[in-house]
């Protein structure tokens, strides 16, 4: 387990480094192209020019701050906080948002007072050209910082990275306004520039909506789920695997607990050796810590159980609302039945558990019905 760690600390490490060099990239490269766009705009007085150059200024703000939030979330834990810092990246991710937004809502503010006192543009040339690369750098960088993102699982590069897709087309709509402005005689520009403000502020929200599901705890990833209970349903002795709940603590640290339906037959020892098998399987094939495994039991020496069993789950999952049954277990001397019911939200728990209690009694009136509502929290 040692050398797993070892390679869960280098994987990290690697990590942090290629968010940096490609954040490093990204305010290189939006400086210059703000800069230049800055000086064709100033010259042209050309307020959409002006504020695509504003837009790439806030590209490269988010970037420096995403070198700030991939460096804090980096620290090691401390007794302060024993799950480290990983969840300041989201945070980071969500101040960049808000910048995004702070820039789209000025640059509208801007526009809209160009279209009500219109200047009239100057373009030339070289503006134009100038203009026409940052089209073609926006693109492949754009390319070029969303594939780093997907690499290394940063939400904070993806988004930069689409971003700056988009942005290459706001440039080519500026460009167009541009040439239609000196074929035609007609200014759209301070329309554009609108029209750009809009969609820099839906990125900002989009970027903060994103951010803040990720602070909130979303629903995890259905091939990631799914990946970990067929790695621990592929253990012989383990009938299902159920109630698996992951917890996010940063970018590609998850803690997780599950619950296994093993045979009533098993031994303490037994189960030890097997849940610590599980563990092991699943940290070195997904990186996930499988910090506590529950246990139900399931009858193996009755066939008039099973029986019951088929009969509890015909009536539990005649209900839409009633998504799965687990952790069966019925005791025929005791006259005890238990067992999980996952419910989907279209049906609070309470209402749910005690509609089911009432059918189950009807047919089993002489056992005592134990039911546990689990929510639909993973695929």
């Amino acid at each position: 387990m040692k050398s797993n760690n070892m390679n869960v600390a280098d994987q990290m490490v690697d990590r942090n480094k290629i968010i940096v060099q490609t954040s490093v990239i990204g305010i290189l490269a939006n400086i210059f192209l703000a800069a230049f766009k800055a000086m064709v705009g100033l010259l042209s007085n050309s307020i959409a020019v002006i504020l695509d150059a504003v837009n790439n200024l806030s590209d490269a703000l988010s970037s420096v701050i995403t070198i700030v939030g991939t460096k804090l979330a980096s620290k090691l834990p401390d007794r302060k906080h024993p799950m480290g810092y990983g969840r300041l990246e989201y945070l980071s991710a969500l101040f960049v948002g808000a910048i995004v937004l702070y820039a789209g809502i000025t640059s509208l503010v801007e526009s809209i007072k160009k279209i009500i006192h219109p200047l009239t543009a100057n373009y030339n040339t070289a503006g134009l050209i100038i203009i026409a690369v940052a089209i073609l750098v926006k693109l492949v960088l754009g390319r070029y910082v969303k594939s780093k993102g997907e690499q290394v699982n940063s939400g904070a590069l993806i988004a930069s990275g689409a971003d700056a897709s988009f942005d290459a087309i706001l440039s080519a709509s500026v460009l167009a306004s541009a040439i239609i402005y000196l074929i035609w005689g007609v200014s759209l520009e301070a329309f554009v520039g609108a029209i750009i403000s809009i969609i820099i502020i839906k990125s900002g929200i989009e970027m903060a909506t994103d951010t803040v599901d990720d602070i909130l705890g979303h629903r995890e990833d259905r091939e990631l789920t799914l990946k970990i209970k067929h790695l621990i349903v592929e253990e012989p002795e383990i009938r299902g695997a159920y109630d698996l709940i992951l917890n996010d603590y940063g970018p590609n640290k998850h803690l997780a607990s599950v619950h296994l339906e093993l045979p009533d037959t098993m031994t303490v020892e037994e189960v030890d050796l097997l849940t610590r098998r599980i563990q092991a399987k699943v940290y070195k094939e997904t990186g996930v810590v499988l910090t506590g495994v529950g246990v139900y039991s399931f009858n193996t020496k009755n066939d008039e159980v099973a029986e019951i069993r088929n009969k509890v789950q015909h009536i539990v999952l005649s209900h839409d609302w009633a998504l799965q049954l687990h952790g069966f277990y019925a005791d025929i001397n005791e006259k005890s039945i238990r067992f999980d019911v996952v419910l989907s939200f279209d049906i609070p728990a309470e209402e749910g558990t005690s509609i089911l209690h009432k059918e189950l009694i009807k047919e089993f009136p002489d056992y005592s019905i134990q039911i546990a509502a689990d929510v639909d929290v993973t695929d």
